[in-house]
């Protein structure tokens, strides 16, 4: 075993999390450290890995950032002809981590995903930069480019066809995953961290369970 990573170490020493007090709502909580995070001043505090996985099975993960959160589930745009777009829409269960390095703080998320109604999407496409916006019908994502230039030159051509009014391309929208489970996970001594998980049978059921794991 190589010791480059074998000795890297730091202990935990952070404020406890425990069940009895903890907030009934997960996304309470959630938002609570999404909060702290940019108070601090990370630089993206929504950043967060999604994965997602095939119909056999191969699972697959990026990063992307978190735009919605409410009772609903948590809600991320991307392109749906992408590879983590057709996974979703063949197999619609997925998973998102958090990670607070700074808070030694890490959030476990996972549920159903479905798409977004077509006017959240709109909304949300029309707050995004122009530039943003090109892109969106400028990149085939997730296809093979023969080089950068190909790219540069399809962005060239959406410059060409749009104005200052950019539509939402059909191929682009959002995802909501209508959580099952959180767990909460934050670094203590010894590694003696406190795990505290909020579970329910299904999206549809109001009230989720919270239960104490082990480290």
């Amino acid at each position: 075993m190589s010791d480059e990573f074998s000795e890297l170490r730091i202990d935990y020493d952070s404020e406890g999390l425990d069940v009895a007090t903890a907030p009934e709502d997960p996304t309470e909580l959630l938002r609570a450290w999404v909060q702290a995070s940019r108070a601090a001043g990370d630089i993206e505090p929504h950043a967060m890995t999604l994965a997602t996985a095939t119909t056999e099975g191969v699972p697959s993960a990026r990063i992307v950032l978190l735009r919605g959160l409410d009772e609903r589930g948590l809600s991320f745009f991307t392109n749906y002809t992408s590879r983590k777009g057709e996974e979703l829409d063949g197999n619609p269960r997925a998973a998102l981590a958090f990670y607070w390095p700074r808070f030694h703080r890490q959030v476990r998320v996972e549920g159903h995903v479905g798409r977004v109604p077509s006017e959240e999407s709109d909304a949300y496409f029309a707050s995004r930069p122009r530039d943003s916006r090109i892109g969106a019908w400028a990149s085939p994502q997730s296809e093979v480019l023969a080089d950068r230039e190909e790219l540069l030159r399809r962005v060239r051509e959406a410059e060409a066809r749009f104005g200052d009014v950019v539509p939402r391309p059909p191929h682009w929208g959002g995802y909501r995953l209508a959580p099952t489970r959180f767990e909460f996970w934050q670094g203590k001594p010894s590694r003696l961290h406190d795990r505290i998980v909020y579970s329910r049978a299904s999206a549809n059921d109001g009230v989720f369970s919270r239960t104490r794991l082990a480290p």
